[in-house]
């Protein structure tokens, strides 16, 4: 495995941060995982402005990137994310290397950029190029998932390589054929993500060291990253897969629950959403599977499971969903237009749709859905049991954008297939 590390600025001490039993915490507004603080995409920021000119929210800065769909980490004044070179829609011009780069949030300057080995042979890009997959900050590492199947643990300070794994060839995983999508997760010393085979379907390894700490569970992997969550004071990995949803115990791996959800090709992308409130799981996918509320309890030293309702109507494709009080809110849509949808989840009824945005993806905060749909339109609205109201909206990216926005503090940071820009949301 062939990899180059570009160091383009010395190295900076880093500053320890400290990750609790499970999950992570983020100091002040970071987001250091996909989806933030808790896997969810919701900001506790405060201060956003309640409208915008026309023009749009005020642009801090933009530069070229490259192809990929990883999000963005923000932590103590560095972004850090996942590229392919180029931004070239061609297989034969596309580059065959992929990197983890560092960038000074306040510039969009490079700070270190880590390039390694990533052939298209064999991987149907024709969707978009990867990196798919969005990287983990951990204390003063940063661990980051390659589409071929790699896991890579970097300082965090200098992007010096510490230790890899390649799946495929260690493992036998199999060759993920769009990419490799997971999102690494860290949970007590270990970073967990799907690898794909029997009784391998996901793995963990130690933080520190690289070695396999567990693998476990079998059957076809899915392109959405995995969660943690917490059922009657028992922590749980919940892994949405190719054929259904899983429940592990995320320290050894032992399967403790499954319930079916099939969709046309194994592709589950969207990621679960936990309500702690009602114990109820929400999954959502495109390709004629749909919905389903999943309720979770204990009883007898055992998971209980029970399907609340299941919905056709709302299938978000690759799309963040939002719970907040008794409803959630998705891009409900696949091959033909994508509507943003509201459900009842005590009943599954669609309470409305709206089609002012093509396919997005959602960000809350400060009372507000944060919208960033594939066209590159923002848009900033509010939602109820009765409706969306469109606050502001503006067109700020060329390309298409399928990667969900990161807000730290009213700072808005968002990436097509060609840029990443900064935006000032404040008021």
């Amino acid at each position: 495995m062939k990899q180059k590390r570009i160091v383009l600025v010395g190295a900076i001490a880093a500053v320890l941060c400290q990750a609790p039993r499970y999950g992570l915490t983020a100091a002040g507004s970071d987001w250091t995982q996909w989806g933030g603080p808790n896997r969810n995409f919701v900001s506790d920021a405060t201060g956003l402005a309640s409208t915008w000119p026309p023009s749009g929210p005020t642009k801090l800065w933009t530069r070229a990137l490259g192809e990929g769909h990883s999000s963005i980490l923000v932590e103590r004044g560095r972004l850090y994310t996942m590229y392919r070179p180029g931004g070239v829609m061609s297989y034969v011009r596309r580059s065959q290397q992929e990197v983890v780069a560092a960038l000074d949030a306040a510039t969009g300057k490079t700070i270190w950029e880590f390039a390694y080995a990533a052939p298209t042979d064999g991987v149907d890009f024709s969707e978009g190029a990867g990196p798919h997959a969005t990287p983990l900050i951990v204390g003063t590492r940063v661990y980051a998932t390659s589409s071929r199947r790699e896991l890579f643990a970097l300082d965090k300070a200098t992007g010096r390589l510490l230790w890899s794994h390649d799946f495929i060839k260690e493992y036998g995983a199999p060759s993920p054929n769009r990419g490799d999508s997971c999102s690494p997760l860290a949970y007590n010393g270990t970073v967990i993500v799907t690898l794909g085979g029997s009784d391998q379907a996901v793995a963990a390894f130690n933080q520190q060291t690289g070695a396999l700490v567990w693998k476990g569970g079998s059957g076809e992997v899915s392109p959405a990253s995995p969660i943690l969550i917490d059922v009657d004071g028992q922590p749980q990995l919940v892994v949405f897969a190719g054929d259904r949803v899983v429940g592990m115990n995320p320290s050894n791996g032992q399967t403790l629950w499954t319930h079916p959800h099939k969709t046309d090709y194994g592709l589950n992308i969207s990621t679960p959403v936990w309500s702690p409130a009602d114990h109820v799981l929400f999954v959502s996918s495109a390709y004629s599977a749909g919905s389903r509320a999943i309720e979770l309890h204990q009883a007898a030293g055992k998971t209980v499971t029970a399907e609340k309702w299941f919905s056709n109507r709302m299938r978000v494709h690759i799309g963040t969903v939002i719970r907040l009080g008794d409803y959630a809110y998705g891009s409900s849509g696949d091959f033909g237009p994508a509507f943003i949808t509201a459900v009842d989840m005590k009943t599954g009824r669609i309470a409305w749709q709206n089609r002012a945005f093509a396919r997005a993806q959602l960000l809350y905060a400060d009372g507000k859905l944060i919208v960033l749909d594939e066209d590159g339109h923002l848009g900033l609205v509010t939602v109820s049991p009765q409706g969306m109201k469109v606050l502001a909206r503006a067109d700020i990216l060329e390309h298409l954008s399928w990667t969900p926005p990161t807000l730290a503090g009213t700072t808005l940071y968002v990436r097509d297939r060609k840029t990443i820009a900064a935006f000032n949301l404040g008021a």
